[in-house]
């Protein structure tokens, strides 16, 4: 359907839900009059070329609507006095064929429950897939999937325990055969009842007001030269001596510090 602005003459198309919304008025975006969008509302645009929409002519009376379409029941559940008079054999209150076909969808209802199911499930695995290594280190989960495991021929991943590592020891040197770099050596200890992955290893250096002059991530494979010692992990209550070369950074770095990760 299609109206006109009085003001700035724009002609819009506009839709029933729009007109029953805003109860048959709009705001023109051209000159941003509000006006009555019924007064020119007409179904299609003449064929030739138009200035002006026909305005509708305004009635004292409100029009008789005289082709019903359905009468539903009432509030209380009674039909209204004029549906009395039904034909002998026709059931009361029966809806029409289009009206009965969507008042109870239970297939539809069974495939929205059925994929609301299925993707709870597949968010919820994907949560459990993303926060996997915290249930591995979980000592009551690790207790339940070992068996399972065990069962189907697999192995977990070592456990990481960061707060049970103790540094024995350290010490800084220079290098005896590289100009320029440090030798930085730790004595490390684990004392968690299990064997548990080798530690990610951050050495910062700093200056005498702790600012930080220098800083490294060292991984497993970049202080353990064994393949085979990384996949078994520190044991547990063992004690391994860690070697790290770095540069030297210059007379200013008088601290280090171990971070495990």
């Amino acid at each position: 359907m299609y109206t006109q602005c009085p003001q700035c003459l724009t002609i819009y198309r506009v839709e029933e839900k729009d007109l029953a919304a805003a109860h048959g008025h709009g705001r023109c975006n051209h000159c941003d009059s509000v006006f009555d969008m019924l007064a020119t509302l007409t179904s299609q645009l003449p064929l030739e070329s138009i200035e002006h929409l026909p305005a509708h002519v305004a009635q004292a009376d409100p029009p008789v609507l005289g082709a019903p379409v359905l009468r539903p029941q009432s509030a209380r559940g009674e039909l209204p006095a004029a549906a009395a008079s039904t034909p002998r054999g026709a059931r009361r209150g029966t809806l029409p064929t289009f009206a009965r076909s969507h008042r109870t969808p239970s297939r539809g209802s069974r495939g929205w429950l059925v994929a609301s199911a299925v993707l709870l499930l597949t968010l919820g695995a994907q949560i459990a897939w993303s926060q996997r290594a915290n249930w591995i280190d979980d000592g009551r989960v690790r207790n339940l999937l070992e068996p399972l495991c065990a069962k189907l021929h697999c192995q977990l991943p070592l456990r990481h325990d960061i707060a049970s590592l103790e540094l024995l020891s350290r010490d800084i040197q220079p290098h005896p055969s590289v100009h320029d770099a440090l030798i930085i050596s730790a004595t490390l200890r684990n004392d968690a009842p299990f064997a548990q992955a080798w530690p990610t290893v951050e050495v910062a250096l700093s200056d005498l007001d702790d600012k930080p002059i220098a800083m490294r991530r060292f991984l497993p494979r970049d202080y353990l030269a064994d393949a085979r010692a990384i996949n078994q992990g520190i044991a547990a209550g063992a004690s391994s001596s860690l070697v790290f070369e770095v540069v030297d950074p210059g007379h200013n770095a008088v601290a280090f510090e171990f971070r495990f990760e």
